[in-house]
């Protein structure tokens, strides 16, 4: 009972918050099964961008808030992996593209 009634329970936005939030992570890992070529680079950098942020945000308000903080460092890693995947997609691309610019000289 004491954590229901505590400043980061589940009678406080400090949990309701991290607990949505959590859609993000889920979102993140789902769009990992994406083909690379539907990923949004501008929209997965928003998203890694906004969860650093939003890390440190839970990390310096007080309470401490450990839930936000593991919600948005899982969001953040699974923004990453997307945009390894599409720059490491856009590498290839290019390389081939070059490839067939020398084959065509």
């Amino acid at each position: 009972m004491a954590f229901v009634n505590s400043p980061v329970g589940p009678k406080t936005v400090h949990f309701w918050g991290p607990a949505a939030n959590w859609g993000l992570v889920i979102a993140g890992i789902l769009d990992a099964n994406k083909p690379p070529e539907k990923i949004s680079r501008n929209m997965t950098t928003v998203l890694l961008f906004y969860s650093c942020m939003f890390m440190r945000f839970a990390y310096r308000v007080t309470p401490r808030n450990y839930l936000l903080f593991a919600c948005h460092f899982s969001n953040a890693n699974c923004q990453a992996y997307l945009l390894y995947r599409k720059y490491t997609l856009e590498k290839a691309m290019r390389e081939a593209a070059a490839a067939s610019g020398e084959a065509k000289k």
